[in-house]
């Protein structure tokens, strides 16, 4: 019996299953029935407390059993089949919610670092982040803000599909981890990405939203740890950013000294002060 349960509680979304699980339970419970009246007769027999002989007894109880046991537990299965589908299904949907941001419908933070955790090499850890995203709640509305969410959010998922996985990491901030290809063709699949966000302006909430996207990319290499990884394309981002914005910054081109010289004195002390706070994100 534990083995029958075993093989059809598995996945009770199938409606299918739920057929196969009853008939299943129903010829066990007659099964189990017509042993034990098989079991029982003998005894009464001997004790003359059966009111037909015992062969017609044996017949008529398992014929009772198959009938009336085997109505009764199939009605019982289907109605323990369904309360069982409808939980599955409504687990399926919790566990799907729980993964996914409500507005924009990509993966949630939590579910992107479950992928990131499952990536092992030749693949890049991204980070997105809409510019001035703040001038464009102030000026439009958080509605047109939203808006443009929801429109980033389904042009990052069509760029960034098969393999790669796409998510909102909270705010206009968005992750991206690009798998296959060689660093140079991901690199210029990140920016390739970007240029077309800024080439083309959303159109939200009866506004038209020109934006552009600054993005840090960061190697997700075998003998990396993934927040190690996940620190390096933030500060990749963050020199991004104080670069002037609208641009893509992988981490290998922080290493160049010839960078700082192009940012301001404070923008370089900052910058370096800000190191150890990175890893804050991460919570």
């Amino acid at each position: 019996m534990r083995i029958s349960l075993q093989a059809e509680l598995g996945d009770f979304r199938d409606r299918h299953t739920i057929y196969v699980f009853a008939l299943k339970m129903s010829f066990l419970a007659v099964t189990l029935s017509s042993v034990v009246i098989v079991l029982i007769l003998p005894p009464l027999d001997w004790m003359g407390m059966l009111p037909v002989p015992f062969a017609h007894g044996v017949v008529y109880g398992v014929l009772l059993s198959w009938l009336i046991g085997g109505a009764v537990s199939s009605v019982l299965s289907l109605v323990a089949g369904h309360a069982m589908h409808q939980l599955s299904v409504s687990r399926a949907e919790f566990e799907q919610l729980s993964r996914t941001d409500v507005l924009s419908g990509l993966l949630n933070r939590r579910a992107f670092t479950e992928v990131l955790e499952q990536v092992d090499g030749n693949a890049c850890l991204v980070i997105f982040d809409l510019d001035r995203f703040k001038a464009i709640n102030d000026r439009f509305g958080h509605a047109c803000g939203d808006a443009v969410i929801v429109a980033v959010s389904a042009i990052l998922a069509t760029a960034f599909d098969g393999h790669s996985a796409v998510a909102r990491l909270g705010g206009e901030e968005f992750g991206a981890i690009v798998v296959g290809g060689s660093q140079e063709q991901r690199i210029k699949r990140v920016r390739s990405v970007c240029a077309s966000l800024a080439a083309r302006p959303v159109a939200a909430e009866d506004c038209v939203v020109a934006l552009t996207v600054s993005a840090g990319i960061a190697e997700l290499k075998p003998e990396r740890s993934k927040e190690g990884a996940y620190s390096a394309a933030d500060k990749a981002l963050y020199l991004a950013k104080a670069l002037g914005r609208n641009r893509v910054v992988h981490e290998n081109e922080g290493l160049y000294p010839g960078w700082g010289r192009c940012l301001p004195r404070e923008t370089v002390d900052a910058r370096m002060s800000n190191v150890d706070c990175d890893e804050a994100r991460l919570a």
